[in-house]
């Protein structure tokens, strides 16, 4: 949260928490209607489904389905925005540009990653509710596919980023080599790279428009979607937070894997899996 400090100017601390100057004169976002979050939950599933669905489309589909009578494009471009969603990636991406400045080079590319803790890779996803909605964020080990830590949140911003990432530091007793991230506000502000480098690992992000880039936790994404999210109607982010939970246990440590050769995430992660080939580290 942003405090009163005659020490730090406020573009400084806006800078640091990967948030924009006006949110410091408006204060926190209000919550979006019943209406708007219907919205939001239909665009979310549809990106899933049909990522290539553009805004009039959208609008379309909402109205033939009966989940509203009527809704202009710019409310759907807003609420869109609010999501992080984008009609050019294949999948839904929280992903608002940074600046330039701030964005680092793709590390990744034809690189063998053949242990765990070479290189971990986070985004943030949407979380549906019965009523309202969250944001997820984890950290995965992009080699055995396990996920570190996570957390959940009703805005978007570094701190809860921050937070998950060092958790998983905590539970891996160290940092990794590389963290790979999309080229969102929270990545590219201040206090993640400070956060980041603070720790001796090295920062690389997706190319624009590359979704590709951070495939592994894509998928993951898409897995916890359709194998929980959309299942249940979460009362409150109590209940979210609880199957959450017991769904990133139960994929990490009970659900064997098809590109792990159906190894379990953690197994591997444990080094558990004495295949030395190579194959399942190699980037896509």
């Amino acid at each position: 949260m942003i405090c009163s400090d005659d020490r730090l100017s406020i573009r400084r601390q806006t800078a640091l928490l990967g948030v924009s100057r006006s949110s410091y004169y408006t204060g926190p976002p209000k919550p979006e209607s019943e209406e708007n979050v219907a919205v939001m939950n239909f665009m979310d599933t549809e990106y899933h489904v049909r990522p290539a669905t553009g805004v009039r489309k959208l609008r379309n589909l909402l109205i033939r389905d009966g989940i509203v009578e009527r809704v202009g494009l710019d409310r759907i471009r807003r609420l869109r925005h609010k999501m992080g969603l984008q009609t050019v990636y294949r999948s839904p991406r929280t992903t608002i540009p940074g600046p330039s400045s701030m964005i680092r080079p793709y590390l990744l590319k034809d690189v063998e990653i053949s242990r765990p803790n070479q290189v971990w890779c986070t985004d943030i996803t949407y979380i549906r509710m019965g009523k309202g909605y969250l944001y997820l964020t984890v950290i995965m080990d992009w080699y055995s596919r396990r996920i570190l830590a996570w957390e959940l949140s009703n805005t978007m911003e570094t701190e809860f980023c921050i937070k998950a990432l060092k958790k998983a530091v905590k539970v891996a007793g160290r940092a990794p080599e590389i963290l790979n991230t999309d080229q969102g506000t929270q990545y590219t502000s201040m206090l993640w790279r400070e956060t980041v480098e603070g720790l001796g690992t090295k920062m690389s992000m997706n190319g624009r428009r590359r979704w590709i880039d951070n495939v592994v936790v894509e998928r993951f994404f898409r897995t916890i979607k359709y194998d929980e999210v959309y299942l249940w109607a979460y009362a409150d982010g109590h209940e979210a937070e609880r199957r959450i939970g017991n769904f990133i246990d139960y994929y990490n440590f009970r659900r064997p894997h098809q590109n792990l050769d159906d190894w379990r995430p953690g197994e591997v992660y444990r080094g558990l899996d004495k295949d030395e080939d190579g194959r399942r580290g190699k980037c896509a």
